[in-house]
């Protein structure tokens, strides 16, 4: 096991610097940085734009090969991650938003895999019953309303219980706003901000695993070990949790592994309608305002999470079943 381990994380490795190189050369081919201080009226004296996009290490008249050498350089000796156009810093501020996703995503993700799956379990036990027709069109009614839509509805409700209560139980901004030091009204605050903005990722998170986890479980309950281990006398909820659900969850992890980076960069709707500085706003930013070194820094975070999922999904994997060998 730690053999292969170690091998798979080794070509992950190699995978992740091959992409986040090529980003770095697509993002110095496509963003300009130079037009952010040449849109200005008047703009800057040209050697000023010059000095400051050097000090960036962004200057476009600077060969790309070059201010590639020097990215990495800084990035393998001293972990910095280089500078926005405006000379920010780009690794703290990722740091920063990163530690906010993480507030705000890792339960919703939890959740939605949670009660998505055991929906998706549910219904596919209970193909054409009430129960599985009744879940399933509200999960195609949530499935197409967008998430601005649904975020906007959800803090209308929470202002609407917060007036009928006359106190504020929900918070539909930011994720803190205790500045005391008693452990449990910081959590208490951090709940009150955190429930609703969980809400709108858990909701379309679930209703995504429900329907596809209710299609793979489908698939399996009518496999020819599934219905040898009927034929043997084995109840169906018995033969459904022993051979066919263990199967159908090997598509369900792989596609949660490959879901984490877009549920860390893609909350950007989500980030803006409860003001939450996260990694999906700052990407959005970073694009915005031609940031090469921080789109790319992003990218990196991005297939951190995605690869570590895929690793995660591949021990899962071989966990559920037995046929596949870690050799």
């Amino acid at each position: 096991m730690i053999k292969y381990i170690v091998k798979r994380i080794a070509n992950y490795v190699v995978m992740l610097f091959i992409a986040v190189s090529l980003t770095y050369f697509l993002a110095s081919a496509f963003m300009d940085p130079r037009s952010n201080y040449m849109s200005r009226h008047p703009h800057p004296p040209i050697a000023s734009i010059n000095r400051s996009l050097t000090l960036a290490n962004i200057n476009d008249q600077t060969p790309v090969i070059i201010r590639y050498g020097r990215w990495l350089k800084n990035i393998v000796t001293r972990w910095d991650w280089g500078l926005s156009p405006d000379q920010s810093p780009v690794g703290p501020a990722i740091a920063a938003r990163i530690g906010a996703s993480v507030q705000l995503v890792t339960l919703a993700t939890v959740l939605g895999v949670v009660f998505g799956v055991s929906i998706g379990v549910y219904t596919a036990i209970r193909q054409y019953k009430w129960q599985d027709r009744a879940l399933n069109t509200v999960a195609t009614f949530f499935l197409v309303i967008p998430t601005a839509v649904l975020g906007l509805l959800v803090v209308l409700l929470a202002i609407s219980f917060n007036k009928s209560t006359g106190s504020r139980i929900f918070y539909v901004t930011g994720l803190h706003s205790y500045t005391g030091s008693n452990p449990f009204l910081w959590f208490l605050d951090f709940a009150q901000h955190l429930i609703l903005p969980t809400i709108v990722l858990t909701i379309p998170g679930m209703v995504s695993y429900h329907l596809t986890q209710r299609t793979y479980l489908l698939d399996t309950m009518n496999a020819d070990y599934v219905r040898t281990a009927r034929a043997k006398g084995l109840p169906l909820n018995v033969a459904i949790r022993r051979h066919a659900l263990r199967t159908s969850l090997i598509p369900t992890a792989v596609d949660v592994a490959f879901s984490i980076a877009s549920v860390f960069t893609g909350a950007v709707i989500t980030e803006t309608v409860f003001a939450i500085n996260g990694v999906g706003s700052y990407f959005v930013q970073a694009i915005s305002q031609n940031d090469i070194n921080g789109s790319v820094a992003v990218t990196a975070f991005g297939g951190v999470c995605t690869l570590t999922g895929a690793l995660l999904a591949d021990i899962f994997s071989a966990w559920l079943d037995p046929r596949i060998r870690l050799s």
